[in-house]
């Protein structure tokens, strides 16, 4: 299908469900919703109990419940909870993140309470093109809110387009949370880390001020969110550059070597043991992706560190950044301590601040 007529068959497809939505006196004016609530990464799945019982909830588990990639200890993507269509209640239907899912051919009482929002004519149009799966709706309920809609005709249908989507949909929800955290995260900010980074790298770096400076040497910056709490996580973020000289420079094995050197002469669990420095954890490999930070081309690592006298240990984030422009290699990292305790939200704000970096000099060269 065109992509013009793909996008207008959308396009009438929502206007189609949203009528319904009305019909049922879901909507509202913006001005007279509450705002959106709920914890950091939690998904509302409204399922029939059937139905995710079975290969659709299989499928969606593999979406949503997916471990988080590069770290030893097990944590899901998401944290879902699920509810029965019949029992939403209004602080239910509040939730920052809400995911319907439906087949047309299911009768139960759960799934036809779903399949009530779509108006005969959505129906028809998502028959004639099985392609039409899924349906976003900002605001339904509630202010920052994001309700999404996962529909087929049967579930063989639904199957297909979930696995063929796995990464749009995991990406949709991580970059709104990323979004929602942003706007806490950056409320209040470091000014002076900016006019340091700006100065030694050339980039601008967004840095909440609740991170502290910890060490600058040359190439090297590192910053600390430093907690007297054992209930809240230490979060640090360090900053290097060096010359951009050959592309075998952002190989797996040589972003890995670089992290290594790099944290060999400047980072250290206990800075009397020179012996207490951080090491790449090899026994899990780290992950590697492909990925752009403003605009550049950028291999985003994950994985675990410890330190190499195996007193300390914990997750860590990390993008090597070629800025062609300037003819530099940037490795920017996050790495958290937080003994026992789920390492999920730290990596998020550690994935926001990093992925709001920029590189003014690029502008500038234009």
């Amino acid at each position: 299908m065109d992509n013009r007529i793909k996008t207008l068959v959308i396009f009438l497809f929502a206007i189609a469900v949203l009528v319904g939505c009305e019909n049922n006196g879901e909507t509202g004016s913006s001005s007279n919703k509450p705002k959106a609530r709920g914890s950091l990464g939690e998904i509302l799945l409204v399922i029939d109990s059937a139905k995710y019982a079975g290969p659709v909830g299989e499928e969606l588990r593999d979406i949503f419940e997916a471990n988080i990639p590069g770290i030893i200890r097990e944590e899901s993507l998401f944290y879902v909870r699920k509810v029965d269509p019949r029992k939403l209640t209004r602080i239910l239907k509040m939730a920052n993140n809400m995911v319907y899912v439906t087949t047309f051919d299911d009768t139960r009482p759960a799934s036809r309470v779903i399949n009530s929002q779509f108006t005969p004519e959505s129906k028809e149009m998502a028959m004639e093109d099985p392609s039409l799966f899924m349906l976003r709706n900002k605001d339904e309920f509630a202010v920052g809110q994001e309700v999404l809609y996962l529909f087929g005709e049967n579930e063989k249908e639904l199957i297909q387009n979930l696995r063929a989507n796995k990464s749009q949909l995991q990406n949709l929800f991580v970059s709104k949370e990323r979004d929602r955290l942003a706007k806490a995260l950056f409320n209040r900010t470091n000014g002076e880390a900016a006019v340091k980074s700006a100065e030694k790298f050339g980039m601008a770096l967004n840095l909440p001020a609740s991170y502290q400076f910890v060490l600058e040497a040359e190439d090297f910056l590192w910053y600390r969110q430093p907690t007297p709490r054992s209930d809240k996580p230490d979060i640090s973020l360090f900053f290097f550059q060096t010359a951009y000289t050959d592309e075998e420079q952002v190989f797996p094995e040589n972003i890995i070597k670089l992290r290594d050197a790099i944290a060999k002469e400047h980072i250290f669990g206990d800075p009397r043991k020179k012996e207490s420095f951080l090491v790449t954890e090899r026994l899990e490999p780290p992950v590697f992706k492909n990925v752009q930070i403003d605009g550049k081309y950028s291999v985003e690592m994950r994985g675990a560190w410890k330190t190499n006298n195996l007193s300390m240990g914990g997750s860590f984030l990390s993008y090597t950044v070629v800025d062609e422009v300037q003819g530099k290699i940037f490795y920017m990292e996050g790495f958290v301590y937080y003994p026992n305790e789920a390492h999920r939200a730290s990596l998020r704000e550690i994935e926001t601040i990093l992925n709001a970096t920029s590189f003014p000099a690029k502008a500038e060269e234009k």
